[in-house]
């Protein structure tokens, strides 16, 4: 299969991949995720030449995780932030940094602190059921097909169902 081809495939692993499966678009939006929001902010801080950094904010743009918005007239100049979709990145992100934290850290720690707002505690956040708020993790999982419905087509790619355990 063609890099191309992914994004129409019958997976979320796949369709997702196509949008952010590249070490520049993790490290944007984990840059945008610090605050940071224009062109050569990310520019210095990543490193990344103009015309990558161009393409990979505009694909996050065409995919509707980040919008480009105006800051100042004269000279035009924009500033890039994250939209709903983007927002709802955060677990993924998160998930990603926990890991880096726990293997790849030096002997000082995870370089940056998150802080939950509400109560000023240093935080991993975790994944936990929305019902019953136990923490979730391969282990406690499985995958089932989704009910068949009328007039949705049924994806057969092989099997599907795995006990974590």
């Amino acid at each position: 299969m063609k890099w191309t081809e992914v994004s129409e495939q019958q997976c979320s692993v796949a369709r997702a991949s196509a949008v952010l499966g590249d070490r520049w678009t993790l490290l944007l939006l984990s840059d945008i995720f610090l605050g940071v929001r224009r062109f050569e902010e990310f520019q210095e801080r990543l490193g990344i030449s103009r015309t990558t950094l161009t393409s990979r904010l505009k694909l996050l743009e065409k995919h509707g995780v980040i919008s480009r918005v105006r800051y100042q007239d004269n000279p035009p100049r924009h500033e890039y932030r994250l939209t709903g979709k983007g927002h709802d990145l955060f677990p993924v992100l998160s998930t990603i940094i926990n890991w880096g934290d726990k293997y790849y850290t030096d002997d000082y720690g995870p370089p940056i602190l998150r802080q939950h707002i509400n109560c000023a505690t240093d935080v991993q956040p975790i994944l936990c059921c929305p019902d019953c708020h136990d923490e979730i993790d391969a282990r406690s999982i499985k995958a089932r097909r989704r009910p068949e419905r009328k007039g949705v087509p049924d994806v057969r790619r092989g099997p599907v169902v795995r006990s974590g355990k």
